[in-house]
């Protein structure tokens, strides 16, 4: 069985793929640059309209950003 991943490292590894950093991402989806790190190190999860945002700017699933690669 593969690993899950979880959703911050996700979200990570698709930022740093683009070579944007956080404040770029949080200013491209209407955040602030902390949310984005929040995020990204678990200690807060995003909204759904972040969630659909995220999946939209990155053009992956939400079921991508969530870990579940079936």
């Amino acid at each position: 069985m593969d690993r899950v991943i979880e959703f911050g490292e996700s979200l990570k590894e698709l930022r740093k793929e683009r070579k944007m950093g956080q404040t770029e991402l949080a200013a491209a989806i209407g955040v602030s640059k902390g949310i984005v790190s929040l995020w990204e190190n678990g200690l807060r999860e995003p909204t759904l309209s972040h969630l659909i945002a995220l999946a939209d700017f990155f053009e992956v699933s939400l079921d991508y950003l969530a870990g579940r690669n079936l």
